[in-house]
């Protein structure tokens, strides 16, 4: 359980990347589902004017949410793909 919460805080870390290398901003937060703890969404922080482009959902204070099921690695940089997104 403790390499679960050292993961989710490096994860608060990470720049968003496309597999084509756009970026998108930064994890700002994570969304969850707290009975399953399945992971719903991202919240990007620093949003890039090419996150903006895309009709991604938004949280009720705004911020641009981008689902988990786009991620596609996590490594150096949380890398999604842009055809799940859309």
């Amino acid at each position: 359980m403790e390499a679960d919460k050292k993961f989710s805080k490096e994860l608060l870390t990470k720049t968003v990347v496309s597999k084509s290398g756009k970026r998108f901003g930064d994890v700002g937060d994570i969304v969850f589902e707290t009975k399953s703890g399945e992971l719903i969404s991202v919240v990007l922080k620093n949003p890039t004017p090419y996150a903006d482009k895309f009709d991604l959902e938004r949280s009720k204070s705004g911020e641009l949410l981008i689902p988990f099921s786009a991620v596609i690695a996590m490594g150096d940089f949380l890398v999604i793909s842009e055809e799940d997104i859309v």
